[in-house]
């Protein structure tokens, strides 16, 4: 696996680790049935912000788009689920998402810039981890599957990232996401021990 190819992935301070792809291929159908809970996780997120900030016109726009994006690939995912008779189950959750949203700061408007950044890092973090699974998946089909939903998982980073600096002074927003960014990286420095997209 070329590391050189990873760094490209914009805001990421730091490559997935090559062990986390050989425990994702190993524990592929784990894998699967996790990704259906970020494609479900990530509709609700753009649902939530909506609900909590239903003024601001552009996000509600931008989000009600990817929030039935979001609907649609988890429909996908859920298709290769029963494809393979892998029933829908609750999964424990790494320490990751809880260890960015505890940096999400209480105050507006900080908290709403936080929001739009933490979503953002996921979202890209996504982006790089399914463009893996589809170059090293053994699996024909599912590889080409997670080839599929790479531009949308980059389109999404992308809105968060617009909204950011639609809202905020692009100097705000890149001191705040090189802080946070920082955070990601050093929570996926250590292997989660269980197969997850975002371990």
């Amino acid at each position: 696996m070329s590391a050189a190819t990873v760094q490209t992935i914009k805001f990421l301070k730091q490559p997935t680790l090559p062990e986390w792809v050989e425990l994702a291929i190993d524990n592929i159908e784990t894998i699967l049935l996790d990704h259906s809970h970020c494609e479900r996780k990530a509709a609700g997120v753009a649902l939530n912000l909506m609900f909590r900030y239903p003024s601001n016109e552009k996000m509600v726009r931008m989000l009600t788009a990817i929030a039935r994006e979001e609907l649609e690939h988890f429909e996908l995912v859920n298709q290769h689920l029963e494809k393979r008779g892998i029933p829908l189950a609750p999964l424990n959750a790494p320490p990751y998402a809880a260890g960015l949203k505890a940096q999400i700061r209480r105050n507006e408007p900080e908290r709403f810039l936080d929001f739009l950044l933490v979503y953002g890092l996921i979202e890209a973090r996504s982006h790089e981890r399914l463009g893996l699974l589809g170059e090293h998946c053994p699996d024909a089909e599912l590889a080409k599957f997670y080839r599929s939903l790479m531009a949308s998982e980059a389109r999404h980073y992308g809105a968060y990232w617009i909204l950011a600096t639609t809202y905020f002074e692009r100097d705000i927003v890149t001191a705040r996401l090189e802080e946070l960014a920082n955070v990601e990286s050093e929570l996926l420095s250590t292997l989660y021990p269980h197969p997850r997209i975002h371990s």
